[in-house]
């Protein structure tokens, strides 16, 4: 089960109507340019000083592929371990705005992760150290360490997965 806190919405409006009453308008314009600008960076490092500026959570020698979004609401719900690849164009989400309810939930990426281009994780996912996710995958459940996952929905394929090393 996916750890995500659920809010609903009273009347007949949907929850991404009140957005701006749960999070300061200033802060999404900034949170969204500082974003917007990392997905065209080509600097690595840089992409990673200024994903910490917007409150992410970035371990050491992250790889973020250009085109990847992350939560421009918030992006202080999301951590990504050292030395995790994240790649071309892949959406991180740490929120879900649904027709009578928002969902609020982190997303936390273990070190030494792999997820494919093209993919998309949801909130309130943990993804464990070591783990694959192949290209084009939704990732809507928990994936173990070390697990090689894929499709849509996610399904682990092989638990103990371990890629090869060169040399």
């Amino acid at each position: 089960m996916r750890r995500v806190r659920h809010y609903p919405v009273a009347g007949s409006t949907n929850s991404m109507r009140g957005w701006y009453r749960r999070v300061g308008f200033f802060r999404v314009v900034f949170n969204f340019l500082v974003i917007t600008l990392c997905r065209y960076l080509p600097s690595l490092r840089l992409k990673n000083i200024l994903y910490r500026l917007v409150g992410m959570k970035v371990g050491r020698g992250v790889s973020v592929g250009l085109m990847a979004m992350v939560d421009v609401f918030y992006p202080q719900y999301i951590s990504i371990g050292a030395n995790s690849v994240i790649g071309y164009n892949v959406t991180l989400l740490a929120h879900e705005f649904l027709v009578h309810e928002f969902r609020l939930g982190p997303v936390e990426i273990g070190a030494n992760v792999m997820i494919g281009a093209n993919s998309t994780v949801l909130p309130g996912v943990r993804i464990g150290d070591g783990a694959v996710i192949g290209a084009g995958s939704l990732v809507n459940r928990d994936i173990p360490p070390g697990a090689l996952a894929c499709g849509v929905p996610a399904r682990v394929k092989k638990e103990r997965f371990r890629t090869a090393r060169p040399g």
